[in-house]
């Protein structure tokens, strides 16, 4: 079989990755893909979000199945227009996916359902926003409504820095239309969780839980970014609280989609906080994280393509699905600047040295090839992955890896793991 794995960052490679091992699929194309994949696949120049052009190549080529790795071609309605065509591809329908693209529309869906979340307000008016915002307690969170490309949450220490948040997202725009509504939530004190699952509509079955680290800086400090790092397993998800995740979110979130004829297929990934009132969702993503991802698909142990196709068809209940008792860290190498503006067409060297470290993968994510040479091409470049006995172990696969790499300004969080080690 043919795959086409749509996007271009470390999440891509890695599915990229884990679907080129299966004895089923005999090549695998990713659009646009980047510089470090030609091991695993063949890129081509067609942009994620140019839904009518990555419909033609699937044709042209006979791809037998495409996965969507990103958000945005999600909410724009990419399987669907292929489900239309006749072609086959995993991913949540434009309808499901609005359960990450609007931030309002998920927190309504968990207040009818149950679902435990946080308290919010929604407004498309910033001065009606800020007047609200005087009047609840900080700290607080404001969230842009639409996808900022995990960057649209702003913890506010004080009501004024909530105000200058809300300034940023609605009136200068930052997100673009991602900021035509904001959230003003409740913030709550606890500890993050990932938790992700396959899902065919009705059938749940759950991923290893895992943790991202949005902050830029170590202890977790500095603004969010799209992810500087991520584990699994996560020690503060218990084997209590992951079978009372699985019972009180993902599974309600399944079946009310369905009530709601939004009927989820795909990966379900609900963002917890863990705190000490109970398990609070945050978010949802339509998709894998990104860089949970990494972590998460070296730790499985069975061939993806089945699993995909049986979520797809509606017999997830039949498939098996195993994952390698060990633990996985991913650790993000950035551009200097990033999350703000930074420079590109920088030379990487030490990837082969590594690669080389035992348990070690390294995914690209912000690259390109040119001239035989890996260029920086995004913020986050590369996403070094380890796998170990523990968590220790492969923390320092990972950073033992990271030491041979280097460009003009790199730099990474040096605590990936790090709550993980204290439990």
């Amino acid at each position: 079989m043919r795959i086409l794995v749509v996007g271009s960052g470390g999440r891509e490679h890695a599915l990229a990755w884990k679907l080129r091992q299966s004895p089923r699929v005999r090549e695998v194309f990713c659009a646009p893909g980047n510089g470090g994949m030609g091991s695993v696949a063949t890129c081509v120049p067609i942009e994620a979000g140019d839904l009518h052009g990555l419909l033609a190549f699937a044709w042209e080529h006979a791809i037998g199945l495409t996965v969507v790795g990103p958000e945005a071609p999600l909410s724009a309605g990419i399987v669907d227009l292929f489900q239309e065509h006749g072609l086959r591809v995993f991913g949540a329908s434009r309808a499901a996916a609005e359960l990450e693209g609007s931030k309002s529309f998920a927190k309504e869906l968990m207040r009818r359902h149950g679902i435990p979340t946080a308290a919010a307000r929604a407004f498309t008016d910033a001065a009606a926003a800020r007047a609200y915002v005087r009047t609840v307690a900080a700290p607080l969170v404001v969230k842009a409504d639409g996808l900022a490309a995990g960057k649209g949450v702003v913890i506010c220490a004080t009501h004024a820095e909530a105000e200058a948040a809300i300034g940023a997202i609605m009136e200068e725009r930052a997100h673009g239309a991602a900021g035509d509504q904001v959230l003003i939530e409740e913030f709550l004190v606890g500890e993050e969780a990932s938790f992700l699952a396959f899902t065919d509509g009705t059938t749940v079955v759950p991923m290893p839980v895992s943790q991202d680290h949005k902050a830029v800086f170590d202890g977790d400090r500095g603004p969010n970014t799209g992810g500087m790092g991520a584990y699994s397993p996560a020690p503060v998800v218990t084997p209590a609280l992951y079978e009372e995740v699985l019972r009180t979110v993902m599974e309600p979130t399944v079946r009310a989609m369905a009530a709601e004829g939004r009927p989820y297929r795909g990966v379900l990934y609900a963002g917890l906080m863990i705190t000490g009132e109970g398990i609070k969702v945050l978010e949802y993503n339509a998709r894998f994280g990104d860089p949970e991802a990494q972590p998460i698909l070296c730790r499985m142990k069975s061939d993806l393509l089945p699993v995909l196709e049986a979520c797809m068809e509606g017999r997830l209940d039949s498939v098996a699905v195993e994952w390698h008792d060990d633990a996985a860290v991913c650790v993000v190498l950035a551009s200097g600047g990033y999350p703000g503006a930074y420079p590109t067409g920088l030379p990487i060297s030490g990837l082969e040295a590594a690669g080389r470290e035992e348990g070690v993968v390294v995914f690209h994510a912000g690259t390109v090839l040119r001239d035989g040479q890996i260029l920086t091409a995004g913020g986050r470049v590369l996403g070094v992955t380890a796998r170990g006995e523990t968590i220790r172990e492969a923390i320092d696969r990972c950073y033992r890896a990271a030491s041979h790499i280097s460009f003009a300004g790199m730099h990474y969080r040096r605590d990936i793991g790090h709550r993980a080690l204290k439990a």
